[in-house]
């Protein structure tokens, strides 16, 4: 008797728990869908007039452009990077590997508002300043922990033989990478890759330090239309938002499958 009400205790925490998480981002969906003026809940009525006024205001579609630029930028960046870096410290055996490793993965652990005053210190005194290339600059380093992350895991999960195999067969390193090494690790560079972009085309921090009159972001924009207006237009923009990120994942999800994502163990 004491077990089961030991187990619906835990079921009821779960179920309180997620609902706790998963009640804030209901509403903001439901308040995107409102009628009024202005931003309440419950909501008075239905309508999808604030979805029209995304596409209105084009403070917001030129903030958008530059935000999928600087994500895609950032990621492809990223990946150039971080692919090759994961390879060669997965299975490396020196004795600095896994430092390097550290300091690749390190701007997971740092506050991104550290890492964006930090950045625009840094640029502006080499010369690169506020600037499309200071911003593409700051997002590749918060993205790039994300590919070698997932990269390097599923390559060291991955066993030797198939490459060893290829080089018995006369394969060079090059023949070896493209056509054994990489269809296995492509589920990892997806995964970073989806982590990257979504990271940076969300990333608020780092983008408000580097914000111009030409390099606005989406978030920053939408911080500042949060400034000046209280009607449910963000609440619209973060629904799409939220509908891009979990669209992104059921593709991925169809093409690779989640758990082959996953870090090997």
């Amino acid at each position: 008797m004491n077990r089961d009400w030991i187990n619906l205790g835990l079921a009821a925490f779960v179920v309180l728990f997620f609902v706790f998480m998963l009640a804030p981002i209901l509403i903001v969906v439901l308040v995107s869908f409102t009628s009024a003026g202005y931003v309440s809940f419950p909501i008075p009525g239905w309508s999808l007039k604030w979805f029209a006024h995304i596409f209105e205001y084009q403070p917001f579609i030129d903030a958008l452009i530059v935000s999928i630029e600087i994500a895609i930028g950032a990621t492809i960046l990223s990946c150039l990077i971080g692919v090759p870096a994961a390879i060669f410290l997965a299975r490396s055996r020196s004795t600095w590997a896994s430092g390097v490793m550290t300091f690749l993965l390190s701007p997971l652990s740092m506050p991104m508002i550290v890492i964006g005053f930090a950045s625009l210190f840094f640029l502006s005194l080499i010369g690169v300043g506020i600037s499309f290339a200071a911003l593409l600059i700051t997002h590749t380093v918060v993205c790039l922990p994300y590919i070698v992350r997932t990269v390097a895991g599923v390559y060291a999960g991955m066993p030797r033989s198939y490459e060893e195999a290829a080089a018995i067969l006369g394969a060079n390193p090059l023949l070896t990478f493209w056509h054994v090494t990489l269809p296995l690790i492509r589920p990892g560079i997806m995964a970073g890759s989806l982590f990257s972009f979504l990271t940076s085309f969300d990333n608020l921090p780092i983008s408000y330090f580097f914000g111009s009159a030409s390099t606005n972001t989406l978030p920053v924009v939408m911080l500042s239309y949060m400034e000046n207006q209280f009607d449910p237009t963000i609440a619209a923009l973060s629904t799409l938002q939220l509908l891009l990120a979990v669209t992104a994942l059921l593709i991925v999800d169809r093409v690779y499958g989640i758990d082959k994502m996953t870090v090997a163990g």
